[in-house]
């Protein structure tokens, strides 16, 4: 299978590094005149689907919704900082899922702090992946789903994370994927980081049981095989290049955002994650993206020439 070439948002951030003052961010970003690289004519981080149905907007968000003194003015100053995140932004990551488990009634609460249109994406736990490895996790998986199952039509994604220390095994992944989709109609995203999973065979089985594997900045596998599965594009930016700490430079978020658009226009559904979150740049860089993917017009960016590496999906950090 041909993979169309696009610069993927690792090779994004190898362009030149601006400093950005990020408060303020939405009253700034549409006079921001940062160079930029051309953005190839092709920008198709895939085949074309065969889908012609038109997906909701990008879902663009964070991995969490807390609400720093700094970025609130742009949010609604009244309800809980869920109410007030989802006022703004169209997806959040609950990343806490990943370390304990939630009770049906807060999943239906946070169900209910939200627009119809927007969408959760929720952390398998860390039981699962980590501790259990894969094996015999089948009453784990319904309990965390029966309990998750309450986000309703917000659930929109589960996001699988495995330890690096985890190789590839065939038969494990084939376990916890057919029960996974037994159970799931949401999508599903897989973020692998051991290098044994960004294999032809390991991205055989994803397709199969149509898993995403996620793009994620920074990477860790080298020279991955191409993703098969197209119908989800997952994006988790860790930061970089001091990981959950370092702000994404507008000139990176204007190609990024431009990328994500051409994968909406193909007919994906697309996500874009912040998890950067530690020094507080998670929530201002969606900010600016959600911007750019809404008004594309404001990146003025130009379209010919350019191109470069083909998105790899190389996985990312811990978090």
């Amino acid at each position: 299978m041909d993979v169309g070439k696009q610069e993927s948002p690792r090779t994004l951030m190898r362009t030149q590094r601006h400093p950005v003052n990020f408060q303020g961010t939405m009253a700034i970003m549409f006079c921001l005149e940062l160079p930029m690289s051309r953005i190839s004519d092709n920008a198709d981080l895939f085949e074309t689907p065969q889908s012609t149905v038109r997906p909701p907007g990008i879902l663009v968000g964070c991995a969490g919704w807390s609400l720093a003194t700094p970025v609130q003015p742009h949010f609604p100053g009244e309800g809980s900082h869920l109410e007030r995140y989802a006022g703004v932004l169209p997806a959040v990551e609950i990343n806490s899922s990943f370390y304990r488990p939630h009770r049906p009634a807060t999943y239906a609460r946070w169900r209910d702090s939200v627009p119809p249109q927007f969408r959760f994406s929720l952390k398998l736990p860390r039981e699962i992946t980590h501790q259990q490895r894969l094996r015999d996790t089948g009453d784990l998986v319904d309990t965390f789903l029966d309990a998750a199952g309450n986000l309703g039509d917000r659930f929109g994604c589960l996001l699988v994370q495995m330890p690096p220390s985890l190789p590839f095994d065939a038969a494990t992944a084939h376990g916890l994927f057919s029960h996974l989709r037994s159970r799931l109609r949401a999508g599903i995203a897989c973020e692998p980081r051991h290098q044994s999973w960004f294999g032809p065979e390991a991205a055989d089985l994803l397709e199969r049981f149509q898993v995403a594997r996620v793009i994620a900045d920074p990477e860790v596998a080298l020279d991955p095989a191409p993703v098969q599965y197209q119908d989800i594009v997952y994006v988790r930016l860790h930061g970089s290049p001091v990981i959950y700490h370092s702000v994404y430079p507008d000139a990176f978020l204007r190609r990024n955002a431009a990328w994500l658009l051409e994968q909406h226009r193909l007919g994906r559904q697309v996500w874009c994650i912040f998890d950067n979150t530690a020094s507080g740049a998670a929530v201002p860089n969606a900010l600016a993206t959600l911007a750019y993917v809404t008004a594309p017009q404001a990146m003025r960016f130009q379209r010919g020439g350019g191109g470069g590496g083909e998105p790899r999906g190389g996985g990312g950090g811990p978090g």
